[in-house]
């Protein structure tokens, strides 16, 4: 007897007695009241008891224990179910039996709340009450739906009409609490189901979808449910999650488009299944018969199948006796290597689960139409518009399975609107061909306008990104499918006949298509997919083939297309120092919209092109998640058929990249398809497409394999890009790489002293480079310790070499320069900072180091230069590590500016283009570039004859004109340009020593004055000399006017010899920079009336001579420098003239034109 009451004990005997006890204290039935229920004395007191049960002992505790112990005892169908229908309608203000009705339905919520498994949670007691617990519940929803007296439903609307009737300010906490237990009541009853593996002793029919539809629709719970949602926002605020629920479990895995057809569609439609399954039924056993079994034929059989290699194989079976192609299939067969799957949560047994394909009745179909037309003319826009706010302020009410719920609603109710639309116009068709008067008017998406808003959009992509990140596939593919829905939605909008759905669409799909980043999540969706089911599967595929042709569609209408594409922002760097100065600290609360105009700033605009983001599409991941939908094609509809064919035709032929798609499993799912055992139904509609896509494949298979026979090994591999543009050009492709460059160098600001300088370095490496302000430090150390014993060892060879009798000064077998120091790195890190940390580079610029070879070169060492010594080195490493202890952050006279502004680029001094400029001589002012600054052997002793060789070279050009030999302007420039050759290399052979000797650096009074004392007798002798050519030219002057007036044209020449011959007596070694720099008015004037007098032309209507000049009144330290000044002016002109003489004609009239040209520039140099 023990052994047979120990099942029975898997409660505390205690628990049960107390729990029976309050059961039969609550009320029962009696043949003294003709079967009616009779509440006990203590009704209310027991239910309140029950109550205080199931939340101390099973909710407190986490136990099942009262609540196994309640189903065993039939409380809900023995009492809770006969208290509330024996409650009548009359009798609504009865306060007693309100109390007994409401708490009769505080008892239903707890038990009808759904059980879930929590693995971390569930004990050997939960496995034990689970199960028992789950049929009761079916139980109870069976007597709740269908009560033999009263609607159980109805009832409880009635209990809480009151709370619900009073307007949203005069409801009290419990007036919310009772349509809070309302609503939660109904979605219990909704969310009840039959378990998958649990045997019941009843109809499933009766627990069933379309029963609870239609019994909510009998009990006007449907009613409320389109009151509350057409209220939310206005009578109702926290009632909207559970909305939500109702209608998620009410409405996950309804086909919409049965939902919104008319009975002969259906029918039709019916028909079509029927059709199908009958013609893939007829064709299984037609395979089938040619491989029956007969009565000769159950023998085993066994053959051998000869191979290319002369190797065997054997296949058992009289069924491979048939052909060989059967044959080959069950030897593949058999080779198939069926990996081991891990074993994961039944997704049956999820309540969020919406893949699960649910039929409905007609009357259950018919209800739940009106109701979904009714609520999306009147409660979609308030109620969902209303959680999504919540979802945005992540509200207490709103859980993480509400998102969800949320999306997956958004996505049905969309596709419901679009099927009702598409119902109306098959109707108004059917009424034109009637010739019916009526006119048909479309209406707008109005309806459904709060799902479509930026706000939504945003929320969405929020939703997706997190959920993608997080891994959780489930909440992905609902978040696809409102996706999707939302596309398809625009697209009829943007056909609608209504401008302004038109003019909303566009607008939607603007917003939509510019953001770069949901174009890279659903590329990202697309290459993600590896083993999360065919529904996830099937959201992904529908959806990338959606948005890839909608965009396609957009981009060809709007040429232009923007796209936004957004890049990382780096991290901005904050300013320790920013409180020490006494700013505010409300500083930081300016972050956020710091953040917002940064993230516009790293944002940019670029034009989208199509091909570039659809060739994207063409990764081998995108490529095998198609193909592994395709290999669902027996159950795929032809829909989805056509999507898969579509993207397959895409890649192949408008892509121009069918090498993706030679690849041998690939081909053989296509020829598996249209000629294999198991091929696709030849009345199909997709059959002959995917047929000629087949053949075309194929063929040019064949094609690539004959140009390109490496194909052959590559057909067994998946393609990367490099293998696919060999494949398809013959050659690898070229890849440039760029040569790194170096960072612009920067400088400190002002002007600075270096220990400042080095100190803004210092200050602006501390804060997230400090290792590198280290590492500086370290190699000063070492450089330092280094560069001492160098020194210290080079002082005790010359006190050696003294000791030994060598002079201090003779060679040595030791360079006289320190070794240079060659800073090493300390990390791969550091040499990259090296070569591209601008501001690393400037710390060690300023401590001395220098950069061995060119500035782009990566791994250019750095070296210590041999110029600095130990002392130099030291005091270097001394002001580092002072700024490095005590950094200074702010610089400026009020200590505001940070080290960060100190810095800027140093300007780069590009040197000069040389240009050739024909028109001056062939180049010839080139070849002058190097200046002599000071004439080569300096003043000569001997009388220069350079002025007497120049004569005779004009006297033998002259000759050479006149008698017809002169060479043509090429000829002489080439000479000049030889003579110039010839000088400048003349110029180049001398020493410096000429001028410079050792004995310069001195300074010698004594030697000075002397000089000083012989430059002035120069000076005056010189004064002299032009004295007495003045007065000559002043006596001659009378005569060699008059004759100029009646001379000929030719008499000019006999003029120039006169003044040439005039020059002859003065001192040549004149310096001729002295003259010029120390000129006068009085010499400017002189000159100048000397030129109008000597050089006025005949038909000069007046004349002024020149003025009489006492010269020997006049002083010789000004005056004659200015006569002086003057005339070696004149004398310069004169030998310019005849550097030039060669180019010019023999005209008179030129030469005196260039003469005042001339002497008009040296006078105005000379005014300044």
């Amino acid at each position: 007897m023990e052994d047979d009451a120990t099942p029975r004990d898997v409660v505390d005997p205690e628990v049960r007695a107390y729990v029976y006890s309050l059961v039969s204290a609550l009320g029962g039935t009696g043949a003294e009241e003709d079967g009616r229920y009779v509440l006990g004395d203590d009704a209310l007191a027991c239910l309140k008891d029950i109550k205080r049960w199931l939340n101390l002992y099973d909710e407190k505790a986490n136990r099942l224990d009262v609540a196994r112990c309640l189903a065993e005892a039939n409380l809900v169908k023995g009492d809770l179910l006969e208290i509330l229908a024996a409650w009548p309608e009359d009798a609504t203000e009865d306060r007693v039996k309100s109390k007994i009705a409401l708490a009769c339905l505080e008892l239903l919520v707890p038990l009808t709340w759904p059980i879930e498994k929590n693995e971390l949670q569930t004990t050997v007691n939960h496995h034990r009450h689970i199960p028992y617990l789950q049929l009761a519940q079916i139980s109870y929803k069976r007597e709740i739906l269908e009560h033999e007296s009263s609607g159980i439903l109805h009832t409880a609307v009635r209990i809480g009409l009151p709370s619900i009737a009073l307007p949203a300010g005069e409801r009290g906490s419990r007036d919310e609490g009772i349509i809070k237990i309302l609503l939660y009541f109904f979605r219990n009853v909704v969310m009840i189901s039959a378990p998958q593996n649990l045997p019941v002793e009843w109809n499933e029919q009766e627990v069933s979808r379309s029963a609870t539809i239609d019994a909510f629709h009998r009990q006007d719970v449907l009613a409320l449910l389109l009151t509350i949602a057409s209220n939310m926002g206005e009578d109702f605020n926290t009632q909207d999650v559970i909305v939500l629920e109702i209608l998620f479990h009410l409405l996950k895995g309804i086909d919409i488009d049965k939902l919104f057809m008319n009975e002969a569609q259906l029918e039709g439609k019916k028909t079509n299944e029927l059709q199908g399954l009958m013609s893939k039924e007829a064709a299984m056993l037609r395979g089938y018969a040619k491989n029956a079994p007969t009565r000769h034929n159950r023998f085993g059989t066994m053959i051998w199948v000869k191979r290319d290699d002369d190797r065997v194989s054997s296949v058992s079976g009289q069924d491979v006796l048939s052909n060989s192609q059967h044959t080959l299939s069950k030897m593949d067969q058999s080779k198939k290597w069926n990996r081991p799957k891990q074993r994961g949560r039944n997704a049956e047994q999820t309540p969020n689960n919406f893949d699960l394909q649910v039929p409905l009745t007609v009357s259950g179909r018919n209800h739940l139409r009106s109701f979904v037309e009714e609520f999306l003319d009147s409660g979609f826009n308030p109620l969902f518009s209303h959680i999504r706010r919540a979802i945005e302020r992540e509200a207490d009410r709103v859980l993480e399975a509400h998102s969800q719920q949320y999306f997956y609603l958004v996505s049905w109710f969309l596709e419901a609107e679009r099927a009702r639309r598409r119902s109306k116009r098959e109707i108004e068709k059917k009424k034109k061909a009637h010739n019916s008067a009526e006119a048909y008017e479309p209406d707008s998406f109005g309806l459904v306008a709060s799902v479509l808003n930026q706000e939504t959009f945003v929320l969405l992509n929020r939703f997706m990104q997190g959920r993608i990140d997080n891994k959780l596939w489930h909440e992905v593919d609902a978040g696809m499918r409102c996706f999707t829905q939302i596309l398809l939605t625009v697209q009829e909008m943007a056909e609608s006949p209504l401008e302004d759905d038109q003019e909303i669409a566009e607008n939607i799909q603007n917003r939509i298509f510019y953001e770069e980043t949901t174009h890279d999540r659903i590329i990202a969706i697309l290459r993600g997919y590896k083993d999360q089911g065919f529904s996830y599967l099937d959201s992904t595929t529908e959806l990338s083939h959606v948005f890839l042709r909608m965009l396609e569609r957009y981009s060809k209408e709007n040429v232009d297309l923007q796209v936004r594409s957004r890049r990382r922002a780096r991290k901005k760097k904050k300013e320790k120092a920013a409180t020490e100065v006494g700013e505010p600290e409300y500083d930081d609360q300016g972050s956020e919209a710091e953040d917002l105009a940064e993230a516009q700033r790293v944002s940019k605009e670029r034009k989208f092109d199509f091909k570039r983001f659809s060739s994207k599409f063409l990764t081998q991941s995108c490529i095998d998640t198609f193909v592994a939908f395709t290999t669902f094609y027996k159950d795929l509809t032809m829909e989805q058929l056509k999507r898969a064919h579509r993207f397959f035709y895409r890649v192949a032929f408008k892509q121009e990249m069918s090498v993706m798609l030679f690849r041998l499993d690939i081909i053989a799912l296509f020829n598996k398809m249209i000629k294999g055992p198991e091929r696709l139904c030849t009345a199909s509609p997709m059959f002959r497409e995917w047929d000629e896509l087949t053949r075309q494949l194929i063929r040019r298979m064949t094609k690539k394999l004959q140009q390109r026979p490496e194909l052959a090994v590559e057909m067994l591999f998946s393609k990367i890009h490099s293998t696919v543009f060999y494949m398809e050009y013959g050659y690898e492709k070229q890849t440039i790489t760029s040569k790194p460059r170096a960072p612009a160098e920067l400088e400190v600001k002002g002007a600075m002293p270096r220990e400042e300088q080095i100190g803004v370095a210092v200050a602006v490496l501390y804060d997230e480079k400090l290792d590198a302000v280290d590492f500086i430090k370290n190699v000063l150390q070492s450089a330092v310790s280094e560069r001492r014993g160098w020194e210290a060892e080079a002082e005790a060879r010359k006190l050696l070499s003294e000791e030994n009798g060598q002079s201090p000064d003779a060679p040595a077998d030791t360079p006289v320069a320190a070794p240079s120091i060659v800073v090493k790195p300390d990390n791969d890190e550091r040499r990259l900072a090296m070569f591209k940390d601008s501001k690393l580079r400037l710390l060690m610029k300023l401590a001395g180091f220098e950069r061995i070879g060119e500035d782009d070169e990566p791994d250019a060492p750095w070296v210590i230069p041999s110029s600095l010594t130990a002392a130099q080195l030291q005091e270097t490493l001394d002001i580092i590590e002072k700024h490095r202890n005590d950094p200074v952050m702010q610089y400026g006279e009020d200590g505001f500016i940070p080290a960060e502004d100190m810095l800027r680029r140093k300007a780069n001094i590009r040197p000069r283009a040389v240009f050739d400029d024909d028109s001056e001589g062939d180049g010839l002012d080139s070849l002058g570039e190097e200046e002599f600054l000071f004439p080569v052997g300096g003043p000569t002793a001997r009388k220069s004859d350079a002025l007497t060789e120049l004569k005779k070279k004009r006297r033998k050009r002259r000759a050479e004109a006149e008698s017809g030999s002169e060479s043509d302007d090429e000829t002489r420039r080439a000479r000049r340009k030889a003579r110039a050759l010839a000088e400048l290399e003349k110029r180049r052979r001398l020493k410096s020593d000429v001028l410079i000797h050792s004995s310069d650096e001195g300074d010698d009074e004594e030697r000075d004055r002397e000089f000083f004392a012989r430059e002035e007798e120069i000076r005056k002798g010189h004064s002299l000399k032009v004295l007495e050519a003045l007065k000559a030219a002043r006596e001659d002057q009378g005569r060699d006017s008059s004759k100029k007036r009646k001379r000929a044209p030719d008499g000019d020449q006999e003029n120039k010899k006169a003044r040439l011959s005039d020059t002859e007596s003065e001192d040549e070694d004149f310096p001729m920079g002295q003259a010029e720099n120390s000129s006068s008015p009085g010499g400017q004037h002189l000159d100048t009336s000397e030129e109008e007098a000597s050089e006025t032309p005949l038909s000069s209507p007046q004349h002024h001579p020149l003025k009489e000049l006492d010269v020997n009144r006049m002083e010789p330290d000004h005056g004659t420098e200015s006569f002086s000044n003057s005339k070696i002016s004149q004398l310069a002109l004169d030998e310019q003239e005849s550097e030039e003489d060669e180019e010019e004609d023999m005209l008179p009239t030129t030469t005196q034109t260039r003469r005042r040209g001339r002497a008009a520039v040296l006078d105005d140099s000379d005014d300044e």
